[in-house]
């Protein structure tokens, strides 16, 4: 029975068997058809141990060029995904990976190859100062790996990586409404906090976003709608700097009392009471 060796990759769950060979991550002479596909195979592990990942890129596209029909091969495939994304070169690891899939949807390692390609994905995620499509693009891939394998570490970790891609996609909306409300293009900058607070419920940027909806809403001769909103920042964020800030706020545009303390039953209670109106 042949033993096929896999890479030691962390947090992966891909466990690496015993070297049945050198060290060498170079093929034993330059005719790659001279070499057994076990050992082009295992040559591209030890070079993935190596971190020298163009190498065994090549040894494992090696396997599949040349013993297409070995047993080796279709292992072979996931690996070069592997070791592309290692070199950081998401497009074509993504593009192997989608290939390996297509072609082996039954394999023992599917649901590997789905959390890898997702990973190209994720890694490719630019900063809240660029375009988003990258993000979404992420989310998506990730949630597949969490509808198909939910129970599974792969799942697990998507769903917490999912989290960080939605703060990201709020993070980057708040930027963007920041820049409209300095421009004075209120209305703008509503769309944009509202869209936060409605969609990325569970995310840290909620706060501020609330609070620059009643900011805006004073600006716009809006207080019971600046009231309203601070009640749903109050409600659920008592604590934080954003809802006093607001809390003054109110207070300077002669919207709450100067004598109640921000924490006090009073104003609370104003709070609970205009909770949900807001929504």
């Amino acid at each position: 029975m042949q033993t096929f060796r896999y890479a030691a990759l962390p947090a992966l769950l891909i466990l690496s068997g015993c070297s049945l060979f050198g060290g060498s991550s170079e093929p034993a002479g330059p005719d790659p058809t001279k070499i057994s596909p076990e050992m082009t195979y295992n040559n591209g592990v030890d070079a993935l141990n190596s971190h020298d990942y163009a190498v065994a890129v090549k040894q494992f596209d090696n396997v599949e060029q040349y013993y297409p029909y070995s047993t080796w091969a279709t292992t072979a495939l996931l690996m070069q995904g592997y070791g592309q994304y290692k070199q950081e070169k998401y497009n074509d690891a993504i593009g192997t990976l989608d290939s390996f899939i297509q072609l082996h949807p039954a394999h023992r390692d599917i649901a590997y190859a789905y959390y890898l390609r997702a990973l190209s994905f994720y890694e490719q995620i630019a900063d809240v100062y660029r375009d988003q499509k990258g993000t979404q693009e992420a989310m998506a891939a990730l949630q597949e790996v969490v509808n198909r394998f939910p129970d599974t570490t792969y799942g697990r970790d998507a769903r917490l990586k999912i989290d960080l891609a939605r703060d990201h996609l709020a993070g980057k909306e708040m930027e963007i409404g920041r820049w409209y409300e300095k421009q004075h293009l209120y209305t703008a900058a509503l769309g944009r906090f509202n869209r936060v607070v409605e969609n990325y419920q569970t995310t840290n940027h909620v706060p501020e976003a609330l609070h620059r909806l009643t900011e805006i809403y004073l600006l716009l001769g809006l207080p019971a709608e600046a009231r309203k909103t601070a009640a749903v920042l109050g409600h659920n964020y008592p604590g934080s700097e954003w809802y006093v800030d607001s809390y003054n706020q109110l207070i300077a545009a002669g919207q709450l009392n100067a004598n109640a303390a921000p924490h006090s039953a009073d104003t609370r209670g104003f709070f609970g009471r205009t909770f949900g109106t807001v929504f």
